[in-house]
């Protein structure tokens, strides 16, 4: 993620991707979606706000959760906010929001939503479409934000049934349970399930290779995708599943997968390693932002792992000063960058054409 600039300070200060506000003139800023950055926001009697970037100055209007609910930072043009009953091209991807009447729930919420903005932005710096349930589309893109009961501890409600909330996809809808918003409670689940990371973006970058592996993949490239990943059908999902908590991963599984969980399935696979992908890209734009020549790269697959290690190896390095954890756990192997180079022929290809279908897919789990 890069770092924006405040035109509303004489000189510019700086902002940030999170920013609601320039904290050396006080200025409003929010993300402009017509220049695409964090800007400070003039206020305009007519229309509501124009952008202060030089050479934009569009009509604004802030989204609804920005306005009413703070819990975003995103501007819309006044037609746009009009068309998607006042929802920036985030916060039109929900479809359930936390009960807000529980205490807690709004940080947890903000947070979630964070963490989806930042989603967004490497899908838009990548060129993925995410078709929003407005749009017409045959897999449009949703969100469910929601938790489930943990009566030990009294700290989450339940959704209106004793069942429990999983973290997931199914049918374009992905669900992440708010007890990934809790450290503590994350940091457990990291323990227990032997992880190297356990972020909420991770998951936001997981779940949205699943997306894509229906959006792309079911219909289109199936027998490619075999071919790298593994056969989806042999064994099922559901024998997957089970073989892999009781067996966990094989020793050797470092060697050709990019997790552990990348071992229970070819879609897990495919999502762990898209979600890598997503890792990399991110990583090398911020790092680009901030002036880091190791980060430079031709867009080719190659160049971008090489740029990756070798920030990857600064980045490691001063975490472990710092008694953290690695920032970039994964070793690429020869059969990791396979997978990686799969996947970035596969968005290559989706911004060249449009992905079209006849048939509604039928999504991976």
């Amino acid at each position: 993620m890069r770092t924006f600039e405040c035109h509303h300070c004489n000189p510019s200060s700086r902002l940030f991707f999170d920013n609601t506000q320039c904290i050396i003139c006080d200025a409003e800023v929010g993300w402009c979606p017509a220049c695409h950055t964090i800007a400070a926001m003039i206020p305009d009697n007519e229309v509501g706000y124009r952008c202060a970037n030089p050479g934009c100055g569009t009509a604004l209007v802030k989204c609804f959760n920005y306005a009413s609910e703070s819990v975003c930072n995103r501007m819309q043009t006044p037609e746009d906010h009009a068309a998607y009953d006042g929802l920036c091209d985030c916060c039109r991807h929900n479809a359930v929001i936390p009960d807000l009447s529980i205490e807690g729930h709004r940080e947890r919420w903000a947070s979630l939503e964070a963490a989806k903005r930042r989603l967004f932005y490497t899908l838009d710096l990548i060129g993925l479409p995410h078709p929003s349930p407005q749009d017409e589309s045959v897999l449009p893109l949703s969100f469910a934000f929601m938790a489930d009961a943990l009566p030990d501890a009294g700290l989450w409600r339940s959704t209106g049934s004793d069942e429990k909330v999983y973290t997931g996809h199914a049918q374009g809808l992905i669900t992440i349970n708010l007890k990934e918003t809790d450290d503590a409670e994350r940091e457990r689940l990291r323990v227990d399930m032997n992880e190297s990371h356990r972020t909420l973006i991770g998951h936001f970058r997981h779940e949205i290779g699943h997306y894509y592996w229906d959006l792309l993949i079911r219909g289109h490239d199936e027998d490619a995708s075999r071919a790298i990943f593994g056969d989806p059908e042999a064994p099922t999902y559901a024998e997957a599943l089970e073989r892999y908590y009781e067996q966990g991963a094989a020793a050797d599984w470092a060697q050709s997968h990019v997790s552990a969980y990348a071992t229970m399935h070819p879609w897990e696979d495919f999502a762990e390693t898209f979600a890598a992908y997503q890792d990399i890209v991110a990583v090398l734009d911020t790092a680009i932002g901030l002036g880091m020549a190791r980060a430079e790269h031709d867009g080719t697959i190659d160049a971008m792992i090489l740029a990756y290690q070798q920030v990857g190896l600064a980045l490691n390095e001063l975490n472990r000063e710092m008694g953290l954890l690695d920032m970039v756990p994964v070793v690429i192997t020869p059969a990791i960058r396979e997978k990686l180079d799969y996947i970035h022929r596969v968005v290559q290809r989706s911004t060249e054409t449009t992905t079209t279908t006849t048939t509604t897919p039928t999504p991976a789990p």
